[in-house]
């Protein structure tokens, strides 16, 4: 992500805090990501941008392009507010039939999005004939009126090869509605999903609906991802999902009603979307932030980040079936030095230093615990702050501890995120992506994640820590990699 932005007065926050390997907008506001979608072999990465402001205000559509998910081209503002209302969030397709009309026989992009004018939501698209770098927004907006639904958003819309015809999934207050339409432009309504469906705490946002096949069972099923903008298991925002069955109109559910399935267990990951049209696997992307505290993050002149690309599968997990959540592989283009360490064995209360790197950086380790046992690694400490990454056999827990930023811009960032372990391992893999102002913790295979922005102290210490909490700890692996920072201010 190539940032042209020289540093303000107040870039000692932009310098600290600053990103180095995850997608900044060069300033002011950013939240959701919008339109992912690859064409032409560039990926392309729209978002909810306010260009006058570093808070929430009049959505625009932001927009990067890249050809590796890693490095990002800035492009000026794909769509500006108008007579409709506000550009919130939506998605972005390939139409390869020309279904539309507007392409004249040949590919092209079409994007769907909710125009939002004060509480009134509907439905809007607008097309692009040059590899989205100019768009035109349809005569006929909105495709969708509102039916006289407060929360009617964030339109999630693909292409389905069993019954020819598009299908768009939709937030409707506390669930979803499915439509379809043959050209993108006339829609139909089919069905809903979700009333006293998984979390209801708060209203369902951003939905997405993709298949994936169950690895474990080879079974295809749908996976319907669904932000909720309060309720989450660390408190605030977050992501739930669904797997189920999908036969272009309907989705049925494979789970309890009462079952809730979350896609990340830490305080920052929200709105979470796929990228439409890449072959051979399913990438999501997701805001890294928390509706609880994301206006008031201290940094200069951006705001909030996305996290990295991460490819997701299906497998069954301890009789559970879960999402499987990895970093991209082009991720490991950015290593530069790894330095590895030989086994070694912790008694309890004993502890082990590393050198910590600088920012961005990569560690994995490897741990074999007793039964009853607790292990932590600690990062970015000071004499009493830092953030703690464990796990605990007897409470069955892997947890992230975020203590007190400087400056203590809220209340609901210091906090302590957990995630359940399945099933009664004595073996753990962790592998832990850290940048500038984030941690990146993914367990095992990656069926736990868990994201959280991070304000190191400026006085923090150069190590990484491992200590046994309770019983004997072995130490199998630990492998950090200094990795290569691809954001360069103006100089």
């Amino acid at each position: 992500m190539i940032q042209s932005q020289p540093l303000t007065t107040n870039g000692y926050y932009e310098e600290r805090y600053r990103p180095h390997i995850h997608f900044t907008p060069e300033q002011m506001w950013m939240n959701d990501p919008n339109g992912l979608v690859y064409f032409e072999g560039e990926y392309h990465l729209f978002y909810q941008y306010h260009p006058n402001s570093k808070q929430w205000g009049p959505m625009h559509w932001g927009h990067a392009v890249s050809k590796d998910l890693i490095l990002w081209e800035h492009l000026p503002v794909a769509l500006y507010p108008d007579e409709l209302g506000m550009i919130f969030s939506g998605s972005a397709v390939v139409d390869h039939k020309d279904t539309s009309g507007f392409f004249d026989g040949k590919p092209g992009l079409v994007a769907v999005f909710t125009h939002a004018d004060g509480d009134l939501q509907r439905q809007s698209i607008a097309y692009s004939k040059d590899r989205g770098r100019t768009w035109v927004k349809y005569d006929g907006n909105p495709v969708i009126p509102n039916p006289g639904i407060k929360d009617f958003r964030d339109p999630k819309v693909f292409w389905h090869e069993d019954t020819e015809k598009w299908v768009m999934v939709l937030a409707a207050g506390r669930k979803v509605q499915f439509y379809t339409s043959p050209d993108l432009k006339q829609w139909t309504y089919v069905s809903e999903f979700g009333e006293g469906w998984g979390e209801q705490k708060g209203v369902w946002e951003c939905p997405d609906l993709f298949p994936l096949t169950n690895e474990t069972s080879g079974e295809k099923k749908w996976v319907l991802p669904i932000g909720i903008d309060a309720g989450a298991p660390s408190g605030g925002s977050g992501t739930q999902y669904f797997t189920g069955s999908f036969d272009g109109k309907h989705f049925v559910p494979h789970q309890p009603k009462e079952t809730v399935r979350w896609l990340d267990y830490g305080k920052d990951f929200y709105a979470s979307q796929s990228f439409s049209d890449v072959p051979g696997r399913r990438v999501v992307l997701a805001w890294m932030s928390n509706w609880q505290y994301a206006n008031d993050v201290p940094t200069d002149p951006w705001r909030s980040a996305m996290t990295m690309p991460r490819e997701l599968t299906l497998m069954t997990v301890a009789g559970q079936e879960r999402l499987i959540q990895k970093p991209i592989a082009e991720l490991t283009s950015l290593i530069e030095k790894r330095m590895e360490h030989d086994p070694f064995v912790l008694k309890e209360k004993n502890s082990v230093d590393l050198a910590q790197p600088a920012s961005p950086f990569l560690w994995e380790l490897g741990v074999e615990m007793e039964k009853g046992g607790a292990f932590e690694a600690r990062l970015f400490g000071t004499q009493d702050k830092g953030l703690r990454v464990g796990i605990d056999r007897e409470k069955k827990v892997v947890y992230v501890q975020r203590d007190k930023a400087e400056g203590d811009f809220s209340k609901d960032y210091a906090c302590t995120c957990q995630a359940p372990l399945c099933g009664d391992h004595s073996s753990f893999y962790l592998k832990i992506v850290c940048d500038h102002s984030s941690v990146e913790i993914f367990l095992g295979d990656g069926e736990i994640s868990m994201t959280n922005v991070y304000l190191p102290a400026a006085d923090h210490e150069v190590k990484l820590k491992m200590e046994a909490v309770r019983g004997k700890v072995e130490v199998k692996q630990t492998s950090v990699f200094e990795m290569r920072s691809i954001w360069k201010p103006n100089t």
